[in-house]
């Protein structure tokens, strides 16, 4: 699947590479959906790290296209989950147990990426030790500024938000604190006047 560019925006917007094999005595890999692709292109580069991965899937509305693509890659231990949150008490127990020499790998969507960089920093591992692959939907993960609820898989601007009901335009400001970016009331003036909702990059 082709690689999205996006566009360059402001400071606060999250800069995605391309994961590449790194020497190191453990390695963890995150994906979701398909992110899973991008660590099948890393195991090409480097087939020997497998045999010390860790990897944590959560195929999202992929179902099982890219889950025994995974399994053939042999990693040392595949686990396929239905959502983040059900994955989050692995990810905190892999990154707690985990030794001095760990490399971390994120690839898939902005919302899996953001959290789970998240969980890595607090639980003490630098950013140089964490490398992050954007594939798949561009959709985002956007908290509402007034009611503070967080929206998953906002693929549009303005957007009704989830929690409050306000109409949000989705800025490009991104909160790493929050690993979500910030949706504003776009009719806080004149209620009931919204613009036509667009896809977030068209």
């Amino acid at each position: 699947m082709p690689r999205f560019q996006f566009p360059k925006s402001i400071q606060s917007r999250p800069v995605y590479g391309t994961l590449t094999a790194r020497a190191g005595t453990s390695h963890l890999m995150l994906a979701d959906a398909e992110g899973a692709d991008a660590l099948v292109d890393l195991a090409a580069s480097a087939t020997e790290l497998m045999a010390r991965a860790h990897v944590i899937y959560i195929p999202k509305a992929t179902g099982a296209t890219y889950t025994e693509r995974l399994r053939a890659l042999k990693p040392a231990q595949l686990y396929v989950g239905p959502s983040l949150d059900a994955a989050l008490p692995r990810l905190r127990k892999a990154l707690a147990d985990a030794h001095m020499g760990l490399q971390i790998y994120l690839a898939g969507t902005e919302g899996l990426i953001g959290q789970a960089m998240q969980e890595a920093i607090a639980a003490g591992y630098p950013a140089s030790a964490i490398q992050t692959e954007h594939r798949g939907s561009v959709a985002r993960r956007v908290q509402c500024v007034h009611c503070k609820g967080i929206t998953e898989d906002v693929e549009t601007t303005p957007f009704v938000c989830s929690h409050c009901g306000l109409n949000l335009f989705v800025r490009d400001h991104y909160s790493r604190r929050l690993a979500a970016f910030q949706g504003v009331r776009v009719d806080a003036e004149d209620p009931g006047e919204v613009p036509v909702s667009e896809g977030l990059y068209q």
